[in-house]
């Protein structure tokens, strides 16, 4: 019977921890090194490429970006339709998610894969085509034209995440809700929805962050009267150093960590991937 050299092992699993340690070290430094940098730029005062490090720390460019009405404006702009745009997505995309994960019908798959158009192809061609039924609509510059941009932007997680959700509910314990006497209504609202609420919470959560960040659409139906973070970004990294830039993204930076904190006992890979599977 062989026996192991106790010396080889040690080394052999010692080489694995090494590689592994560097593995992960290297996956660290890609993954977060832009953050670093960001975060890094957005206190300084003083910053001339090619250095590492900026000449000078501070908080100049902060006062800068909170000082003008037009990026506090547009703060506010984004706020208020990402969250015009989450509610609306939630009214509408809820019952349809709803209907697709209980119900079967002719061209139900068809229409799951509908939602995906979207997504399929460069988003600036459907913009200019939405574009041309807005100008017909009088929706160009407005609150409206913009809102229905985002929650377009938005169909995919709104139905797909929550039909997901659905779907794991046990028929059975609607079916049983109802022997006790629970109109259908109540049934979904005090049993199926609760249980489906992790994978609600996650769309809910993708589109609102998807909102804050949408800019395409926004430029073209909106700006200049509507401006948002995301545009104002724009004008943000063209017209002023990085260094401002830095702080924009911050700015934008902050709303996600503080949701996504919220949220944080509703985000797990179940949650993600029980809305992408077809059945």
């Amino acid at each position: 019977m062989k026996y192991l050299n106790p010396n080889r092992l040690y080394h052999a699993l010692g080489k694995r921890r090494f590689l592994e340690f560097t593995l992960f070290s290297i996956f660290l430094l890609f993954f977060y090194s832009p953050l670093l940098n960001t975060f890094m730029l957005a206190f300084a005062n003083i910053y001339q490429v090619p250095a590492v490090i900026p000449q000078e720390f501070g908080f100049r460019w902060w006062e800068f970006i909170l000082s003008k009405d037009s990026i506090m404006s547009s703060i506010t702009n984004s706020f208020m339709i990402a969250a015009i745009a989450t509610v609306v997505s939630l009214l509408v995309c809820i019952p349809a998610a709803y209907a697709l994960a209980r119900y079967q019908f002719k061209g139900r798959k068809i229409m799951m894969f509908s939602f995906l158009l979207s997504n399929a192809f460069p988003k600036m061609g459907l913009y200019v085509s939405m574009g041309i039924l807005f100008y017909k609509f009088n929706l160009m510059g407005t609150f409206t034209g913009v809102i229905i941009v985002h929650i377009i932007n938005t169909l995919m997680f709104m139905v797909w995440l929550p039909m997901g959700a659905f779907r794991n509910v046990h028929s059975q314990q609607e079916e049983a809700a109802r022997d006790v006497g629970a109109s259908p209504f109540q049934v979904f609202i005090k049993i199926t929805l609760p249980l489906a609420m992790p994978g609600i919470a996650v769309a809910s959560i993708f589109t609102f962050l998807g909102s804050l960040e949408e800019a395409e659409g926004t430029m073209l139906v909106g700006f200049p009267q509507i401006n948002t973070m995301a545009t104002e970004m724009y004008g943000i990294i063209s017209d002023y150093p990085a260094t401002a830039g830095a702080v924009f993204a911050l700015i934008l930076i902050v709303p996600a960590i503080f949701i996504i904190s919220i949220l944080k006992k509703y985000i797990n890979p179940n949650s993600i991937s029980g809305g992408i599977k077809v059945k």
